[in-house]
């Protein structure tokens, strides 16, 4: 008899077969960090690590990964030192800082640590693909048409990311400007009740430096209030 799967199952299906998309328009490039060497050895050991279980979780999404972060790790906002580090899976990638990462784990660190904050929470983003153009970073909201371009991929990841084991009733969006599509998304697809919009965390690091120790007490005093015990 096949075993039930569990969250982790079902996460690794999900990014491991997330289609790469048709030609982009503007020169811009998409891959599967999750498909490619180390990512795809260390992926899986966070997944079975911090999600094997079918406890429902409360999204909190990004916008789409950045090269440096899960873009290496395979793990959403864990860059390779937060992964060695707090998450506790040895790597041997450089330790090459990424902002967004440094924020997550001072607010994991702030709600107990990864077991504890991974048994309630899963990061993820709206497009699980890292997008490239002339090698740099770039956004899914970054040009008109390759939102458009993109739409229909990213309406189902989000329905596919809910089956993976969310819950309906919350859904948190990092990044104001992807709040605005998550809004738009969730109203053509009626998936969650609910949505927090917060400030992005590679914005905080790099405007609001001087007062990230407040934001992140503050997020994770809002986190914290959607813990069900």
């Amino acid at each position: 008899m096949t075993p039930p799967s569990t969250f982790a199952d079902r996460l690794l299906s999900f990014l491991q077969a997330f289609p790469a998309p048709p030609p982009l328009p503007g020169e811009v490039d998409a891959f599967n960090p999750s498909l490619a060497m180390p990512a795809a050895e260390l992926l899986p050991q966070f997944a079975r690590r911090y999600y094997t279980d079918n406890q429902p979780r409360v999204a909190l999404l990004g916008i789409n990964p950045g090269r440096f972060g899960a873009g290496t790790t395979g793990v959403a906002f864990t860059d390779p030192a937060a992964l060695a580090g707090p998450c506790g899976i040895p790597n041997a990638l450089p330790r090459r800082a990424e902002l967004s990462s440094q924020f997550i784990y001072q607010l994991v660190a702030a709600l107990g640590g990864p077991t504890p904050f991974y048994q309630h929470f899963y990061l993820g983003s709206l497009y699980p693909l890292v997008l490239l153009r002339h090698g740099r970073n770039y956004n899914y909201y970054d040009a008109p048409a390759l939102t458009t371009a993109l739409w229909p991929d990213i309406q189902t990841s989000l329905r596919q990311q809910v089956a993976i084991g969310l819950r309906r009733d919350v859904a948190v969006s990092l990044g104001r400007r992807n709040g605005e599509y998550f809004t738009r998304l969730n109203k053509e697809l009626g998936l969650f009740e609910r949505l927090i919009v917060l400030d992005h965390p590679r914005f905080l690091m790099q405007y609001k430096r001087r007062e990230v120790p407040d934001f992140v007490a503050r997020y994770a005093a809002q986190l914290g209030e959607l813990i069900r015990t």
